[in-house]
C-alpha cells in the first residue's frame, strides 16, 4: 500500500509539519490611526520572526513592529512629527530622499507589509507625482502612494547569516521554528511512492510539467509554464 507523499503531508497539518502557534503570537502592525508619540516598553525575541520585537506603547494602545537598529528601551518615537529620526513613523511623502525605512505599507493604513527582515532596509530614491519610488532591498525599484507610511532606520540583527549554523541540530531548530521543512532532499533522490520524479531510473526527467488536472499532492515542477521546451540562443 502507498502513502502520502511530502506535500500531501504537509497539507495535512500533522503535528510534525506544523508550527507552534505561540512562534507567530505577535502581529507586526502599526494601527491605522497614530499621532503624537510612542515610548518603547520592551524588546522581544520571537522565533517566528528573524529580527527582534519592539513592544510600542501610546495612547490608543499596543503594538509591535520590528526593532531598528540601536534601538533601546523606554526610547521615545515620534508618529506624526515631521522629524528625521530612526524610529519615526512617517508617511512617504514627508521624508526626503537617500533615506532608509522599513515597515513600508502597500497602501495606506494596512500597517506595514514591506521590508520586516533582519538587517534589511530600502532607500527613499525619488518622488513622482503621487508616487514614492524605493529602491527595495533587491536593488529593483518599487513605487508605493505617498501617504502610505514606514518607519526610519534599518532593521536591527544584520549579520545573521554570515555567522555559519556549523551543526545540523542548531539548523533543524532553527527551521523547525519557523515551520520550514529541513533537510530538503532532492526529488530525484526519493523513492518512487514519495515524489513523482522519484525511483533510481530515468534520473534524466524529460518533463517537469505538471499535468493540469494533477491532484495537489502531484502538482509538482512547472506548474502552467508560459513555455516548453529546449531555448534557442
Amino acid at each position: 500500500m502507498g502513502k502520502r507523499i511530502i506535500q500531501q503531508a504537509r497539507g495535512h497539518g500533522s503535528s510534525t509539519y506544523r508550527v507552534k502557534r505561540s512562534a507567530f503570537r505577535y502581529r507586526l502592525q502599526y494601527p491605522k490611526k497614530l499621532d503624537g508619540e510612542g515610548t518603547v516598553i520592551r524588546l522581544l525575541d520571537s522565533g517566528g520572526h528573524s529580527a527582534p520585537l519592539a513592544k510600542i506603547s501610546h495612547k490608543d494602545g499596543i503594538f509591535y513592529i520590528p526593532a531598528f537598529n540601536k534601538m533601546y528601551e523606554k526610547q521615545k518615537i515620534m508618529f506624526s512629527s515631521n522629524e528625521i529620526k530612526e524610529g519615526n513613523i512617517m508617511k512617504l511623502q514627508n521624508i526626503p530622499v537617500k533615506t532608509e525605512v522599513y515597515c513600508v505599507e502597500s497602501k495606506p493604513g494596512d500597517g506595514g507589509t514591506f521590508i520586516k527582515t533582519a538587517g534589511s532596509s530600502a532607500v527613499v530614491n525619488r518622488v513622482i507625482g503621487n508616487e514614492v519610488f524605493l529602491v527595495m532591498p533587491s536593488k529593483k525599484e518599487k513605487g508605493f502612494n505617498k501617504n502610505c507610511r514606514a518607519i526610519i532606520g534599518v532593521i536591527a540583527g544584520a549579520g545573521r547569516l554570515d555567522k555559519p549554523v556549523v551543526k545540523a541540530g542548531k539548523k533543524h531548530h532553527i527551521k523547525k521554528s519557523k515551520s520550514k521543512l529541513w533537510p530538503r532532499t532532492s526529488a530525484v533522490k526519493m523513492n518512487a511512492i514519495d515524489h513523482p520524479f522519484g525511483s533510481g531510473r530515468g534520473k534524466r526527467i524529460k518533463s517537469k510539467i505538471a499535468k493540469r488536472n494533477a491532484p495537489a499532492g502531484a502538482r509538482v515542477g512547472h506548474i502552467r509554464p508560459r513555455r516548453t521546451g529546449r531555448k534557442k540562443r
